[in-house]
């Protein structure tokens, strides 16, 4: 039987709280073995990756990049295909980036993500900010 919203959006929760804490082997506990991630930044998509592995593997490289990072969920809307969460988001830069940040630059962005399933795991997240 398919989870509910409500047990979906607790395990887009326990994501983000993972994401916050630096937890990757939390942020991948829920996801689908066929993950496809995306991350769009001012409508151009700027990474992408397919499939569990390749996600985990981003997400430990992403972890050197911040000395703290904190998504806030402000709002859910649920579809029946998707949820979609509003994100305030902001973080502490760790280290000199390619992109002109610079240690101990803060960032502060609003977004949102959406979040499809299927077999009550989370298929395909696509990061909009």
């Amino acid at each position: 039987m398919m989870k509910n919203a409500e047990q979906l959006s607790q395990i887009i929760q326990n994501y983000v709280e993972a994401y916050n804490n630096f937890d990757v082997e939390g942020m991948i506990k829920d996801l689908h073995n066929d993950i496809i991630f995306k991350n769009i930044s001012n409508g151009e998509v700027n990474l992408t990756t397919n499939g569990k592995v390749a996600f985990e593997e981003q997400a430990q490289q992403a972890k050197q990049f911040f000395k703290t990072r904190q998504q806030i969920i402000t709002e859910t809307i649920n579809n029946e295909e998707f949820i979609e969460v509003t994100i305030d988001y902001q973080g502490v830069i760790a280290i000199d980036l390619p992109n002109g940040l610079k240690e101990n630059d803060k960032i502060e962005l609003k977004g949102k993500s959406i979040f499809k399933f299927r077999d009550d795991k989370i298929i395909e997240i696509t990061d909009i900010s």
